[in-house]
Order: C-alpha cells, then sequence, then structure tokens
C-alpha cells in the first residue's frame, strides 16, 4: 500500500508541477513580438531590390556594438523580408539555370533559333539580378 501511495504522490507531484509551470510558459510566449507580415514579392526585380535594400539595413545594425529592444525587433522584420525575397530570388535562379543549360545545348547543336530565344528567356532574368 505504501508503493501505491508513494507512486500516486509521485504522479500528483508532476501533475502539479506542469500546472504551475504551465503559466510560466505561456507568459513567456506571450512575450514574443507578434509574427511581422512580409511584403508579398511578385516578381524577381521586386525581391532583387527588397533583398539589396534589407541586407544594408540589416548590415547597418549588425555594426552597432549593442542592439536595443527596437533594433532586434527590426532584424526580425528585416529576416521575414528577407526570407520571403530569397525564396524567390531561388526559385528564378532554378529557371535561370534551366534557360542557362538551353542555351548551352542549343549552341553544341549549332541551333541559331533556339540560342536566339533561349539567349534572351536567359538574359531577361540574368540582367534582373546583375544591375
Amino acid at each position: 500500500m505504501s508503493r501505491l501511495f508513494n507512486a500516486r504522490k509521485g504522479w500528483l507531484q508532476g501533475i502539479l508541477m506542469a500546472a504551475c509551470l504551465f503559466p510560466l510558459s505561456v507568459t513567456a510566449d506571450s512575450a514574443r513580438p507578434s509574427h511581422f507580415q512580409p511584403p508579398v514579392v511578385t516578381s524577381l526585380s521586386q525581391a532583387v531590390t527588397l533583398f539589396s535594400t534589407h541586407n544594408k539595413a540589416l548590415a547597418e545594425l549588425m555594426a552597432k556594438q549593442k542592439l536595443t529592444p527596437a533594433e532586434l525587433s527590426q532584424v526580425h522584420q528585416l529576416t521575414y523580408t528577407l526570407e520571403t525575397a530569397l525564396e524567390r530570388i531561388n526559385k528564378d535562379m532554378a529557371a535561370l539555370t534551366d534557360a542557362l543549360e538551353a542555351v548551352h545545348v542549343a549552341s553544341e547543336k549549332l541551333d541559331e533559333q533556339k540560342v536566339r530565344t533561349e539567349g534572351r528567356r536567359y538574359l531577361k532574368v540574368a540582367q534582373t539580378v546583375v544591375r
């Protein structure tokens, strides 16, 4: 009987400890900043612009010796936008790789028309990234 009582006592202590800690975990989570809604990136050009401007802003913040809570919040917002811009850039870079390969293969086959068509498609994307 004593063993049963000790087992129940241990189980009850675990439940009570979890119940006591639950409000602390809720409080810790509620201290996190609300999630920032980054802009919708609709083009590669927009993504490159956001990537450039937001990396510059992030570099300026990183150059500081100490960051204030407001500046840490800025970093948080910058990273959301940078992630969104990078997603679009990566998507378009995959298409750029395909276009370049098409130019390469067409040039091997001496297919001038395809070289011109695929070359234009490649350059349109490439020149958006390299300004």
